[in-house]
Order: structure tokens, then sequence, then C-alpha cells
């Protein structure tokens, strides 16, 4: 019928938006999503389907959605909004124009089938083993960090946040507000400092304390190619310091490991040591003293490096709004995960252009 849009006229949009620059097309191209099935297929264990029913959506069309959501900040209700909206995502995700866009509920159920076969860290490994069949191996050592993400306040009493504290759950709470209530996120200060005063004015380091709840995100990524590693997440007051040893990296070809001030422990030394690593972790200023003239200027030197993970953070933070909307630790978990994976993919396509032939 006349005036009625046809496959012709879609694919013009598609080539438009090509020309353009999509840039979740240049994503597809640079991973090749179906690695992930074999693992996706063994988290999910699906059935038979010999007593009939609709069947499931393809398990890899539904991590590609995942990767959406991660990228672009969005809640199960948007990502349903969205993919029915936006001709990019259709096709990032390998949606045609006829055919059904899973619906919240389904984004919500496949998250949580992949939390609970503990999927994430399956598939990190084998983007890991990826990496390393395209040449990206772990090198010129590893640099060490760690920043909060935000989830929802919880209003409680202080009776409750006290019960909480202790690891138990207030006994009067119905199963439905157990069910709604983060019990595993907490509190914590982000420090900071004042910009400083303009030339002239009288200069004064003034200390500022921020109030976040939510998680912490602790990640290693290779010094050569910036790429995530190792990861892992706990609530937002556990100190940086006591997941250090879980973030080495035994296959990063060099020895030198760069951390802030706060992973300079005795443990963490001990453990550098046993594992044979070369620590550039920055010296602690003693208190009400300078530093020695030789460690403030190896902290200079060190500083410029370790600065490079501040950019892995940047990127989720801003570019891609990580926040939590989850609730509790495991569920944080895959959240985070699938960031810091849909971070690794977004490096990988800027890394594939970088090395190809103009």
């Amino acid at each position: 019928m006349a005036g009625q849009p046809g496959f012709f006229d879609v694919d013009e949009r598609y080539a438009a938006l090509s020309a353009a620059g999509d840039p979740l097309e240049r994503l597809a191209a640079a991973v090749g999503f179906e690695v992930f099935r074999p693992v996706l297929e063994a988290a999910l264990a699906r059935s038979d389907r010999s007593r009939g029913g609709r069947p499931p959506y393809d398990a890899v069309l539904m991590f590609r959605i995942l990767v959406l959501q991660a990228l672009y900040s969005l809640s199960d209700e948007q990502t349903e909004f969205q993919l029915r909206d936006r001709l990019s995502f259709m096709r990032f995700a390998g949606l045609g124009l006829h055919q059904a866009v899973p619906d919240a509920k389904t984004i919500w159920l496949y998250r949580e089938q992949l939390k609970q076969a503990g999927a994430i860290e399956g598939l990190f490994r084998r983007f890991d083993a990826v990496l390393v069949e395209q040449g990206y191996l772990a090198m010129g050592g590893q640099i060490i960090d760690a920043t909060l993400i935000a989830a929802p306040r919880q209003k409680l009493t202080l009776d409750e946040k006290a019960t909480i504290r202790e690891g138990n759950t207030p006994t009067h709470w119905s199963k439905a507000k157990r069910a709604q209530k983060d019990r595993d996120a907490r509190w914590t200060l982000k420090r900071g400092r004042t910009k400083p005063k303009p030339e002239g004015a009288q200069r004064q380091a003034i200390q500022i304390a921020v109030p976040v709840f939510g998680y912490k995100s602790h990640i290693g990524i290779d010094r050569r190619y910036g790429l995530i590693r190792r990861w892992t997440v706990t609530d937002a007051a556990q100190h940086d310091s006591r997941s250090f040893p879980a973030l080495l990296d035994p296959e990063n070809t060099a020895s030198r490991v760069w951390a802030d001030t706060a992973y300079r422990t005795k443990r963490n030394l001990e453990a550098l040591e046993r594992r044979g690593l070369s620590e550039r972790i920055l010296f602690r200023r003693p208190p009400r003293r300078e530093l020695p003239e030789q460690q403030a200027k190896a902290n200079a030197s060190r500083a410029r490096i370790r600065s490079g993970i501040e950019h892995v953070f940047a990127a989720q933070k801003h570019r891609m709004a990580l926040f939590v909307r989850t609730i509790g630790l495991a569920r944080a978990q895959v959240k985070i995960g699938i960031a810091n994976l849909a971070y690794n993919f977004t490096r990988l396509a800027w890394l594939s252009a970088r090395a190809a032939p103009a």
C-alpha cells in the first residue's frame, strides 16, 4: 500500500545511521558477541520446551540488551521503551521491526538468572581469553583503585540502621518490605578538597566530606591497554586496601603495581613480596610533617601513572552514569560486573580503531 514503510525504507535509515557513525555499530563489529553464547546458555539452563509455551528470547540478544543498559544507565522500563523507540538500539540488540521486544520483567528475570548462576565471572574470563587471542595481553604492570557507586538511599530509623549494621533484619519488617530494602549497601564519606583559590588570596587546604550510600567497585587495569583485568564489589564502607590481594593479576607480563596511599599497608606489601611483584604504591605523608624529598619525587612519578585508572572511573561514572538500582550485594555485583564488561567492550572498539590501517 502506498505510503507504508517497507524494508527498503528501513535499510535506508540503517544506512544513514551507519554513515553518521553509529557507535553501537562499531562496538558490535569489534566485539563478537557470539563468543559468549556457551557461557550464557550454560547459565540459563533452559528447558527443552516439551510442554510448549512461548519460546524464550535468544540468550545473546538478551545479553546485548544488558550491555545497552550499562552503556546508557537505563532502568528495565527505560530499556524496554528505548528498544521500541530507537533503531540503533534495535540493530545492536539484533531485533527486527517485526519482532517482539522483551519487556521490563523479562529483562529483570534474565539478569536475575545470570546472578543465580554466578555467570558474570565466566563471561569476564571468556572475554579475557578473546583479548589474549587478539593480542591484547595484560602488559606493562597493573594499576589498582576503587570508587564509590551510589545506590538509592534507604529511609530507616536509627534502630533499624543499627540492626542492619549488626548483620540482622528488623523483626517487624514484612516479607514485602524485606524485598524492597537494601541491607547490604552502606554509608561512607567521600573525602576531597576544595578548589584552589585565585593567586594572591590566602590558600587554605579545606577538606570536604560528602556522605554516599551504596557500594564500592574495586578494579585492576593493565597499564599498556587500560583494560579491566580484575574486579570485585563490596559495600561502600569497606576499606580499599582489603580487596588489594584479590585484584592482583598473575597474567600481567610486568611486575610493577601502582596504587594510591590507601593501599600502603603491611599486609599488602607482604602480598606483593610473596608474589614477586614490585610495589609502586604512593607514600603516606607523616602526620604534621612533610614527605622526605626522595619520597615526594617518587610520589610525583608514581601518581602520573596511577592516574590512568581515573579514566576508567570517569567513563563509567560520567559517560555511562553508573548507578546501582538493584537491591543487595549479589545483584550489585552483576550490575557493576556488566558495566565493567561494557567498558572493556568500548575500550576494545577504541583500540581496534587505533590499530586499523588508515
